[in-house]
Protein backbone atom coordinates (compact mmCIF):
# COMPACT_ATOMS: atom_id res chain seq x y z
CA UNK A 1 0.00 0.00 0.00
CA UNK A 2 2.67 2.60 0.93
CA UNK A 3 4.04 2.16 -2.68
CA UNK A 4 0.83 2.90 -4.27
CA UNK A 5 0.35 6.14 -2.17
CA UNK A 6 3.69 7.06 -2.65
CA UNK A 7 2.98 6.50 -6.32
CA UNK A 8 -0.19 8.55 -6.36
CA UNK A 9 1.83 11.43 -4.88
CA UNK A 10 4.60 11.77 -7.21
CA UNK A 11 2.00 11.47 -10.20
CA UNK A 12 0.29 14.40 -8.54
CA UNK A 13 3.73 16.61 -8.22
CA UNK A 14 4.70 15.27 -11.72
CA UNK A 15 0.94 16.54 -13.01
CA UNK A 16 1.51 19.60 -11.32
CA UNK A 17 4.36 20.82 -13.24
CA UNK A 18 3.41 23.38 -15.63
CA UNK A 19 5.20 22.52 -19.00
CA UNK A 20 4.07 25.43 -20.96
CA UNK A 21 4.51 28.01 -18.27
CA UNK A 22 8.05 26.94 -17.83
CA UNK A 23 8.45 26.59 -21.60
CA UNK A 24 6.84 30.00 -22.32
CA UNK A 25 9.07 31.93 -19.17
CA UNK A 26 12.20 30.21 -20.72
CA UNK A 27 11.38 32.29 -23.65
CA UNK A 28 10.65 35.31 -21.60
CA UNK A 29 6.81 35.31 -21.80
CA UNK A 30 4.42 34.74 -19.39
CA UNK A 31 1.87 32.81 -21.00
CA UNK A 32 -0.74 33.27 -18.27
CA UNK A 33 -0.95 36.96 -19.87
CA UNK A 34 -1.36 36.16 -23.36
CA UNK A 35 -3.50 34.80 -25.53
CA UNK A 36 -6.25 32.79 -24.17
CA UNK A 37 -4.33 32.87 -20.42
CA UNK A 38 -4.07 29.27 -20.70
CA UNK A 39 -0.71 27.11 -20.01
CA UNK A 40 -1.72 24.45 -22.30
CA UNK A 41 -0.34 23.88 -26.02
CA UNK A 42 -2.85 25.39 -27.75
CA UNK A 43 -2.38 28.90 -26.47
CA UNK A 44 1.76 28.14 -26.48
CA UNK A 45 1.57 27.43 -30.03
CA UNK A 46 -0.54 30.07 -30.78
CA UNK A 47 1.85 32.23 -28.34
CA UNK A 48 5.31 31.14 -29.08
CA UNK A 49 4.87 29.14 -32.47
CA UNK A 50 5.03 25.45 -33.46
CA UNK A 51 8.52 23.80 -31.61
CA UNK A 52 7.20 25.20 -28.53
CA UNK A 53 3.81 24.33 -29.03
CA UNK A 54 4.66 20.75 -29.84
CA UNK A 55 7.12 20.32 -26.56
CA UNK A 56 4.10 21.78 -24.18
CA UNK A 57 1.89 18.78 -25.69
CA UNK A 58 5.23 16.40 -25.37
CA UNK A 59 5.67 17.33 -21.93
CA UNK A 60 2.07 17.82 -21.09
CA UNK A 61 1.29 14.10 -22.50
CA UNK A 62 4.45 12.49 -20.72
CA UNK A 63 3.04 13.57 -17.56
CA UNK A 64 0.20 11.13 -18.05
CA UNK A 65 2.11 8.58 -19.37
CA UNK A 66 4.39 7.91 -17.61
CA UNK A 67 2.56 7.44 -14.12
CA UNK A 68 0.59 4.38 -16.05
CA UNK A 69 3.83 3.13 -16.93
CA UNK A 70 5.17 3.21 -13.84
CA UNK A 71 2.01 1.71 -12.25
CA UNK A 72 2.01 -1.05 -14.72
CA UNK A 73 5.41 -1.86 -14.50
CA UNK A 74 4.80 -2.22 -10.57
CA UNK A 75 2.48 -4.75 -11.35
CA UNK A 76 -0.33 -2.61 -9.55
CA UNK A 77 -3.73 -3.57 -9.85
CA UNK A 78 -6.05 -1.55 -12.35
CA UNK A 79 -7.83 0.51 -9.39
CA UNK A 80 -3.73 1.97 -8.71
CA UNK A 81 -3.62 2.22 -12.51
CA UNK A 82 -6.62 3.97 -12.66
CA UNK A 83 -5.75 5.97 -9.51
CA UNK A 84 -2.49 6.91 -10.37
CA UNK A 85 -3.61 8.43 -14.30
CA UNK A 86 -6.20 10.43 -12.42
CA UNK A 87 -3.72 11.91 -9.79
CA UNK A 88 -1.39 13.34 -13.01
CA UNK A 89 -4.43 14.57 -14.59
CA UNK A 90 -5.67 16.42 -11.35
CA UNK A 91 -2.25 17.84 -10.58
CA UNK A 92 -2.28 19.19 -14.33
CA UNK A 93 -5.56 20.96 -14.16
CA UNK A 94 -5.17 21.52 -10.75
CA UNK A 95 -2.25 22.31 -9.56
CA UNK A 96 -0.23 22.59 -6.45
CA UNK A 97 2.32 24.86 -8.02
CA UNK A 98 -0.07 27.48 -9.57
CA UNK A 99 -2.18 28.03 -6.08
CA UNK A 100 -4.80 25.02 -7.88
CA UNK A 101 -5.03 26.23 -11.13
CA UNK A 102 -3.57 24.82 -14.33
CA UNK A 103 -4.96 23.95 -17.69
CA UNK A 104 -7.62 22.09 -19.49
CA UNK A 105 -5.58 18.96 -19.49
CA UNK A 106 -6.26 17.43 -23.02
CA UNK A 107 -2.76 16.68 -23.57
CA UNK A 108 -2.20 14.88 -19.84
CA UNK A 109 -5.57 13.26 -20.14
CA UNK A 110 -4.43 11.88 -23.92
CA UNK A 111 -1.15 10.38 -22.40
CA UNK A 112 -3.23 9.05 -19.27
CA UNK A 113 -5.39 7.25 -22.20
CA UNK A 114 -2.87 6.11 -24.22
CA UNK A 115 -1.32 4.43 -21.02
CA UNK A 116 -4.50 2.37 -20.26
CA UNK A 117 -5.58 1.79 -24.36
CA UNK A 118 -3.66 2.94 -27.09
CA UNK A 119 -5.98 1.60 -29.28
CA UNK A 120 -8.72 3.54 -28.25
CA UNK A 121 -6.64 6.85 -28.55
CA UNK A 122 -5.57 6.01 -31.80
CA UNK A 123 -9.42 5.87 -32.42
CA UNK A 124 -10.34 9.05 -30.71
CA UNK A 125 -7.30 10.63 -32.38
CA UNK A 126 -8.76 9.90 -35.74
CA UNK A 127 -11.58 11.90 -34.65
CA UNK A 128 -10.57 15.00 -33.31
CA UNK A 129 -8.33 15.40 -36.35
CA UNK A 130 -11.80 15.21 -38.68
CA UNK A 131 -13.43 17.45 -36.36
CA UNK A 132 -10.56 19.65 -36.97
CA UNK A 133 -9.86 20.00 -40.00
CA UNK A 134 -13.65 20.07 -40.88
CA UNK A 135 -14.25 22.78 -38.52
CA UNK A 136 -10.83 24.47 -38.07
CA UNK A 137 -11.65 24.20 -33.89
CA UNK A 138 -9.38 22.95 -31.77
CA UNK A 139 -11.43 22.88 -28.56
CA UNK A 140 -14.63 21.33 -30.33
CA UNK A 141 -12.21 18.16 -31.48
CA UNK A 142 -10.67 18.29 -28.21
CA UNK A 143 -14.09 18.04 -26.58
CA UNK A 144 -15.66 15.48 -29.07
CA UNK A 145 -12.81 13.23 -28.74
CA UNK A 146 -12.62 13.66 -24.58
CA UNK A 147 -16.32 11.86 -24.76
CA UNK A 148 -15.34 9.86 -27.44
CA UNK A 149 -13.22 8.21 -24.83
CA UNK A 150 -15.28 6.50 -22.26
CA UNK A 151 -17.53 4.30 -24.72
CA UNK A 152 -13.70 3.41 -26.72
CA UNK A 153 -12.42 1.94 -23.48
CA UNK A 154 -15.76 0.63 -22.66
CA UNK A 155 -15.72 -1.37 -25.63
CA UNK A 156 -11.88 -2.50 -26.51
CA UNK A 157 -11.04 -2.87 -22.57
CA UNK A 158 -13.83 -3.24 -20.51
CA UNK A 159 -11.83 -3.09 -17.01
CA UNK A 160 -14.23 -1.16 -14.32
CA UNK A 161 -11.80 0.83 -12.95
CA UNK A 162 -10.25 2.18 -15.84
CA UNK A 163 -13.40 3.02 -17.97
CA UNK A 164 -14.43 4.78 -14.50
CA UNK A 165 -11.53 6.64 -14.39
CA UNK A 166 -11.85 7.47 -18.21
CA UNK A 167 -15.21 8.76 -17.55
CA UNK A 168 -13.84 11.47 -14.95
CA UNK A 169 -11.15 12.57 -16.73
CA UNK A 170 -13.11 13.04 -19.95
CA UNK A 171 -16.11 15.07 -18.02
CA UNK A 172 -13.23 17.19 -16.48
CA UNK A 173 -11.92 18.23 -19.56
CA UNK A 174 -15.38 19.28 -20.84
CA UNK A 175 -16.02 20.84 -18.16
CA UNK A 176 -12.88 23.06 -18.16
CA UNK A 177 -14.22 23.20 -22.01
CA UNK A 178 -17.44 25.30 -20.70
CA UNK A 179 -16.23 28.81 -21.73
CA UNK A 180 -15.15 27.26 -25.48
CA UNK A 181 -18.25 25.92 -25.37
CA UNK A 182 -20.08 29.16 -24.89
CA UNK A 183 -18.48 31.06 -27.45
CA UNK A 184 -18.94 28.13 -29.93
CA UNK A 185 -22.58 28.67 -29.38
CA UNK A 186 -22.02 32.27 -30.10
CA UNK A 187 -19.57 32.08 -32.83
CA UNK A 188 -16.74 33.85 -31.30
CA UNK A 189 -14.47 31.10 -31.18
CA UNK A 190 -10.81 31.26 -32.30
CA UNK A 191 -10.52 28.71 -35.55
CA UNK A 192 -7.00 27.09 -35.49
CA UNK A 193 -4.69 28.54 -38.28
CA UNK A 194 -1.69 25.58 -39.34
Amino acid sequence: MLNEILLLAAAYLLGSIPTGLLLAKAAGVDIRTTGSGNIGATNVYRTLGRSVGIATLAGDCLKGFLPIIAAKYLGMADLWIALAGLAAFLGHVYSIFLAFKGGKGVATALGVFLGISPLAVLISLGIFIAVVVASRYISLGSIIAAAAMPPLVAFLDGRPPLVAVTVVIASIVIFKHRDNIARLRAGTENRFKA
